[in-house]
């Protein structure tokens, strides 16, 4: 998933503006959509036609003027306490493509919704899901409440219910909430209001992060975080007593800074996040799509960087022309520039005098490689420098019996 971000930038979204949006459901559809993933990708198609149909309208056109926008969406499994929390990180472009008589897209850009085009759009994304599972038959419609219509009884069911709801899923302790670390010192009482989010009935939709057209850099972490692993290892650690501690990144508002779970029930939460098969956990739309007519004038053209730059205004429009009137296209990274790209590290920078190194051959043989391992793994003792008390002339060596 690391080298899908950088897939993602290199050759899928253009130098335009995005927009991250946050989807998140209510307790009850994520364990549904954690049993049925066709479902959840019919309801995805329901979501993204609705964002789309939003910025077109706001962007002041309509679908029949060919206006379509582009959006990556990376569906997430997992919280941050690893439990079940199947959300959608949206990718989008902050406004819509079109096609001039000469042939040329046209990006026409879109302000930042304000709190009450959000609201408006998280009721309309709430109507069309909620409508969607009643056409299914699965979702029951009640006056008080909504009921979902399944028997939940598959062996991953159990499991997937327990880490969704924060619960011991196997054991004597089955049931009982998962064992927490608290610091008081975390402990939060206020409620902070959160920029560019609206929730109602479990429902969360939030907007709040960016990026410009030349802010590549910013653009790449967040396509990083949105392709983070499950795990992070650097905060996992097996206790004396056995258990296995895991250390939340940001401790939660009553203090919760770590997560404790037996070695059984360690093993149940992975079970529970990992994704049904054959189901993509990233899905791309609008004109990122692969049969998307505008997809060839828009994706990147040049491997001419523009990340971290602080240019004036002027600099930094004049740089998004350039970038997209390129028309070569891009050329494939080599592994060398895969290494450093995805894992930072640099194998053609010599360790010694930090020259730059020429990659002369790449060996594949596995027989091959495991000898030169061995051969490394094995190097002789270091050789002492001779003094002159030990030293021995060549006459005085004693001679070599054949």
């Amino acid at each position: 998933m690391v080298e899908t971000s950088a897939h993602l930038i290199d050759y899928v979204i253009p130098a335009a503006p995005v927009r991250q949006w946050v989807l998140s459901f209510p307790w009850p559809l994520r364990l549904l959509f954690a049993r049925q993933p066709n479902t959840l990708s019919r309801c995805l198609a329901v979501i993204i036609r609705v964002i789309e149909t939003d910025l077109i309208h706001r962007a002041g056109l309509t679908r029949a003027s060919g206006a379509r926008s582009g959006i990556v969406t990376l569906v997430q499994r997992f919280g941050s306490a690893l439990n079940l929390n199947i959300h959608l990180h949206m990718a989008a472009l902050d406004g819509v493509y079109t096609v001039s008589k000469s042939g040329k897209a046209k990006f026409h850009r879109v302000k930042a919704p304000n709190q009450t085009e959000l609201q408006t759009l998280l009721n309309r994304v709430i109507q069309r899901v909620v409508r969607r599972l009643e056409k299914e038959g699965l979702l029951i419609p009640d006056p008080e409440q909504p009921w979902l219509d399944l028997d939940f009884h598959e062996p991953l069911d159990s499991l997937s219910a327990a880490s969704i709801r924060y619960r011991i899923a196997i054991g004597p302790h089955s049931g009982s909430r998962t064992l927490t670390l608290h610091d008081p010192s975390f402990i939060r009482t206020d409620k902070p209001i959160k920029s560019f989010t609206a929730d109602r009935d479990g429902f969360s939709l939030n907007a709040a992060v960016s990026c410009q057209p030349y802010q590549r850099d910013r653009l790449e972490r967040l396509c990083r975080y949105v392709t983070r692993p499950a795990i992070c290892l650097d905060r996992l650690t097996v206790r004396v007593d056995g258990k296995i501690q895991y250390e939340l990144k940001n401790p939660f508002r009553n203090g919760t800074t770590h997560i404790l779970f037996s070695p059984v029930d360690f093993l149940s939460k992975l079970a529970a996040l990992v994704p049904r098969p054959r189901h993509n956990l990233v899905r791309y739309h609008g004109v990122f799509a692969p049969n998307a007519k505008l997809r060839k004038l828009i994706i990147p053209k040049s491997t001419k960087s523009v990340r971290g730059k602080e240019n004036s205004k002027s600099d930094k429009t004049s740089e998004f022309e350039e970038i997209t009137s390129q028309n070569e296209l891009l050329a494939p990274l080599s592994w060398a520039q895969r290494l450093k790209r995805v894992f930072n590290i640099d194998i053609t920078l010599c360790p010694l005098c930090g020259g730059t190194m020429r990659i002369i051959s790449d060996i594949t043989d596995p027989d091959l490689i495991q000898k030169i391992l061995d051969h490394l793994a094995a190097q002789p003792p270091p050789i002492k420098p001779a003094t002159a008390d030990s030293s021995l002339s060549l006459n005085q060596q004693s001679p070599i019996t054949r």
